[in-house]
C-alpha cells in the first residue's frame, strides 16, 4: 500500500493515503492506517482529534446490543382487537365506542428473570404486555402473575429483580430453583 508521509506543524506524522488506497471511514474518507492512533509527539498521549480512532471506538462500543434487565425472552404478535359490544356508557375510550371496530395491537408474553438464552423450565415470573395503537394514542396494559407486587413503593422493584436474577459472577440463581418464592434461602 503506497503511503505518503508527511510532517505536520509540531512534527507529527501525517500519513496519506495513495492512489490505490481501499480503506476508508464510514463516511468515504480515504485512510491509510487504522492500526495507529494520532498521538502528540511520538510517546505522548492519544488526541481527540483522531477521527478514525473515535469511529473505531465507537463502533467498538456498539457491536452488541446490551440484554434487557427484565423480559429479557418472549414470543410476540401483531393482531387486532375488535369491539363485538359497544360500551359507551362504561369507557370513553374509542376502542370501545363503536361494535365492529377493530383496533391494532402488538401483544408479548415473556419470562421476567430469564435471560436471551434461557428455557421455560424453571419456576419465574411471567408477564405480558399489550400494546393498543388507537385513535387517540397508544394505550399499555401490561401484567405479571408475581404474588406480591412492588407497585406500592417502587424502590422495591431493583430489589425484587435482583432476588430472582441469576448471579452475575456464576451464572445460576441466587437460590436453589425449588426454594424460589418459599421463602427459604439455599444458603
Amino acid at each position: 500500500m503506497d503511503k505518503k508521509a508527511q510532517t505536520g506543524n509540531a512534527g507529527e506524522t501525517h500519513q496519506r493515503a495513495g492512489d490505490d488506497q481501499q480503506l476508508t471511514t464510514n463516511h468515504g474518507v480515504p485512510v491509510s492506517d487504522n492500526q495507529n492512533s494520532l498521538k502528540a509527539g511520538s510517546n505522548g498521549p492519544t488526541l481527540l482529534e483522531d477521527f478514525v480512532l473515535r469511529e473505531k471506538i465507537f463502533h467498538f462500543d456498539h457491536e452488541r446490543i446490551p440484554e434487557r434487565i427484565v423480559h429479557a425472552r418472549g414470543s410476540a404478535a401483531h393482531g387486532y382487537f375488535e369491539c363485538t359490544d359497544a360500551i359507551p356508557d362504561l369507557s370513553i375510550a374509542s376502542l370501545f365506542a363503536e361494535k365492529g371496530k377493530r383496533t391494532p395491537v402488538f401483544t408479548r408474553f415473556s419470562t421476567v428473570a430469564g435471560g436471551a438464552g434461557s428455557v421455560d423450565t424453571p419456576r419465574d415470573v411471567r408477564g405480558f404486555a399489550v400494546k393498543f395503537y388507537t385513535d387517540e394514542g397508544n394505550w399499555d396494559l401490561v401484567g405479571n402473575n408475581i404474588p406480591v407486587f412492588f407497585i406500592q413503593d417502587a424502590i422495591k422493584f431493583p430489589d425484587l429483580i435482583h432476588s430472582v436474577k441469576m448471579e452475575a459472577d456464576r451464572g445460576i440463581r441466587r437460590q436453589h430453583p425449588r426454594m424460589i418464592h418459599s421463602g427459604t434461602s439455599s444458603r
